[in-house]
């Protein structure tokens, strides 16, 4: 597990050491949201300027935020924060993020998104359509630092918060947003006010929100593939849009479980043979970090086909999956060869979710293309298309 360093109070100095590295933390386009709203009612309602603020994150770690763009109307202020990624930068690192904070009649707190925050238009995401895509923990961080403001100040009236990000639109076409069905802007984001570098879990919360969407909005079976090369291949060769296809990068373990958490009927895993193939061996997570055992599973499957020693030695000493391949090709034991991976793949499909969904997966690669598929694969498709 990572370890944090506190070196001293001051956010800038918050680590992690992962592999053997320190890495700086950052904090999310929620925090900045949150302290923005905080320093702008703080001086609507003292009318004192705030140029540093403080905000306690949902992770319990402490930002001391530098306040800029400060802007005092009669019964408004506008400022903001600098969002800083730390050492894993995303499309919106050093990007402001705005709050301007008005008096209103009403009492409560109403929190509206503004230029550059997208707007959700699909079902099965945080914020309902039609809202500002502000999630929730932002909204009630928003929410809270206000409240405390308004207490210190003993302001009773309501308030409004617009939430704005001037560039927000065009960062947003880096994004998954408009893939997410979130148009005009960026979200804001974020569980725990802090991002960590090389979150893995931020991926696997992407993976998580892109298959809610598509179960609220009513499929039953869903398609996935690890990455663009997937993309491509379902492009080309498949009836269907790679638009459908949710991206699972090499975390298939973990989409799988989600698969089977919210209740799909099947799923269907469109793959290069060289990321797949490491699923016959038990590897749910794909990365070579996790271990490069492609050539030993074709080996000892090919082995088990019949496949002569001085060929296994030859397919050992392959580099890629599309040259083990070429050797099953010429030597006669490709169908079997493949044949027994994709059924061992099955096995470890099914095993993961309990039977309580269909499996099935497509195998390729660049130079050959098609290779092979499991017997649930052509009626998962079926399936997939018909919906």
């Amino acid at each position: 597990m990572p370890c944090f360093i506190r070196l001293c109070g001051d956010f800038m100095e918050e680590y992690i050491v992962k592999d053997g590295k320190k890495l700086r933390l950052g904090y999310t386009t929620g925090s900045c949201a949150a302290a923005a709203a905080k320093a702008a009612a703080w001086m609507l309602l003292s009318g004192i300027k705030k140029e540093k603020i403080k905000l306690t994150t949902p992770k319990g770690i402490e930002l001391t935020l530098d306040v800029e763009n400060i802007e005092t109307c009669e019964d408004s202020v506008s400022c903001s924060i600098r969002k800083d990624s730390g050492d894993d930068p995303d499309v919106t690192d050093g990007t402001h993020i705005f709050a301007k904070v008005f008096l209103a009649d009403k009492k409560g707190i109403e929190i509206l998104g503004g230029t550059g925050i997208g707007t959700v238009t699909k079902r099965g995401l945080d914020q309902p359509i039609g809202n500002a895509a502000i999630n929730s923990v932002p909204r009630q961080m928003i929410c809270e630092n206000i409240e405390e403001i308004c207490r210190i100040t003993d302001y009773k009236g309501g308030i409004k918060v617009v939430i704005s990000a001037p560039f927000g639109e065009e960062l947003a076409k880096k994004t998954f947003n408009p893939r997410l069905g979130i148009v005009g802007g960026i979200s804001i984001l974020g569980t725990t006010g802090i991002v960590e570098p090389m979150s893995e879990q931020a991926l696997i919360d992407t993976i998580r929100v892109e298959l809610n969407q598509k179960k609220a909005n009513g499929a039953k079976y869903v398609l996935l593939t690890p990455g663009n090369y997937g993309k491509d291949f379902i492009n080309h060769n498949i009836s269907v849009s790679p638009d459908m296809a949710v991206l699972t990068s090499n975390f298939i373990g973990e989409a799988l479980n989600i698969c089977k958490e919210l209740g799909f009927s099947g799923v269907l895993l469109v793959g290069h043979i060289g990321k797949l193939v490491k699923i016959a061996g038990g590897m749910l997570n794909t990365h070579s970090k996790y271990g490069d055992c492609r050539m030993e599973i074709m080996a000892s499957h090919a082995g088990a086909a019949g496949l002569c020693s001085e060929y296994i030695k030859e397919m050992m000493s392959s580099v890629t999956c599309d040259d083990a391949v070429r050797i099953l090709k010429e030597h006669g034991f490709f169908k079997e060869t493949l044949e027994s991976i994709t059924d061992r793949i099955s096995f470890i499909m099914d095993n993961l979710v309990g039977g309580e969904l269909k499996t099935g997966a497509i195998l390729f690669s660049k130079e050959h293309g098609f290779l092979c598929e499991t017997k649930n694969a052509k009626m998962l498709l079926k399936h997939i298309t018909e919906e």
